[in-house]
Order: structure tokens, then sequence, then C-alpha cells
């Protein structure tokens, strides 16, 4: 690929909403053949253990900065939100579906609160930008947090209140979980497998407590 087609290729993907994936557009992962599989949001957790569920911009970065909170088991990849079932990325990317990039979080409510999966969810994003999440642009890569109780709900938009006073205009919404849709497999754990680093997602203390 010479060095002016690379060019166009990132600015045409860029202009597709595709940012999620044009860090990697020379050498893109290899597809699954296997499709999406349903996650019944009425499913329960095992015994024991809960879910949570954000979503932040791309999907990749999300769920690795989660996956290392000390007390989480799983991160998965997926979609939220929308009105199409079983959707897949190439579906969400049409920007008709309603949906959001997001994760579902596993985690041992003996080791880690929903409260701190929250807050870090706050501190690993901009919650304050309202069109996407830096270069990802569209809006599946919309910031909110899917609660799935009044409790959740309470958590979150006190923490939104803590950032508000703090002089952040923050842009997240606070929704209602509804059936979570996993993402193909080439989507789960992309940093992990790929061995590189989130390209805009970054920690940062916006609480002051850090």
């Amino acid at each position: 690929m010479t060095h002016l087609t690379r060019i166009a290729t990132v600015f045409a993907a860029l202009a597709a909403g595709t940012a999620c994936s044009t860090a990697t557009v020379d050498n893109p992962p290899s597809k699954d053949p296997v499709p999406a599989v349903q996650l019944e949001r009425g499913t329960e957790a095992p015994v024991g253990q809960a879910y949570a569920f954000f979503a932040g911009g791309c999907f990749w970065g999300v769920e690795y900065y989660l996956e290392n909170v000390e007390g989480v088991l799983d991160v998965e990849s997926g979609f939220m939100g929308g009105h199409k079932d079983n959707p897949s990325y190439d579906d969400v990317l049409t920007h008709t579906t309603g949906h959001l990039e997001a994760v579902r979080v596993r985690y041992d409510p003996n080791r880690v609160t929903y409260r701190a999966l929250a807050k870090r969810f706050f501190e690993i994003h901009d919650p304050t930008q309202a069109n996407g999440q830096g270069p990802d642009i569209g809006n599946q890569y919309l910031s909110a947090v899917f609660v799935s109780d009044t409790d959740e709900q309470e958590v979150t938009e006190a923490l939104i209140a803590q950032l508000e006073a703090r002089g952040y205009d923050v842009a997240t919404t606070v929704r209602s979980a509804a059936t979570f849709w996993k993402a193909e497999g080439y989507h789960q754990d992309y940093y992990a497998r790929t061995g590189k680093k989130p390209y805009c997602h970054v920690p940062v203390d916006r609480f002051g407590d850090g």
C-alpha cells in the first residue's frame, strides 16, 4: 500500500464513522465467521457475581481498562440500546440500528463495588464528548451507562453530579439496560490478543482523589 493510498484509506474510514478500526487499517483483525451471540439481559449472573453495562466509544478500550480492575472476572464487547435484534458490527456501523458499542462486565461484588466500576468508567473515557469518543465519531460511540436497577441509577447520577460540581459538562446518558448482544469473536479481548494499547482511551483523575 502506497503512502497516498494509506492516507486515502484512513480518511475514507473516518468519514464512514469506522475509526474504531482505523488504528489498524494496514493490518485489520481477521474476522471470525461465527455470528454474534445473543446474551439475554434477563439471564442471571452466576451465584455471587453481578453484571454492569457501559458504553464509552470503541469497546476495545473500555474492555481493556475495565478488565484490569481488581474484582472484575470478565468483560465482553457487544452492543446495547438499539432496536435491531442480533446486530453485526457492520449493521451497527450503518448508524441505523440505534445500538451503542458497549461492554458487559462480570464482577465479584465482594471484591469490587458497582460504584468503583462506574467511577473507573468515567475516568477512562471523556464523558464530556457528545459526538463520540476521541477520533471515533458516530452514534454508536456515544457515552452511556446502562443501569439495571434504581441503586445503579442513583450511584451513576451521583458520580455525574460530582463531575459536574468539578466543572465537567457531562454528556453521558443514563439508560435502562436492555438486551446485550455480544460482538463477533475478533472484537473480544482485542488489545490483550494483539499486544497493542488503546488509542482513544486513557485514565484521567477526574474526581480529584487519584
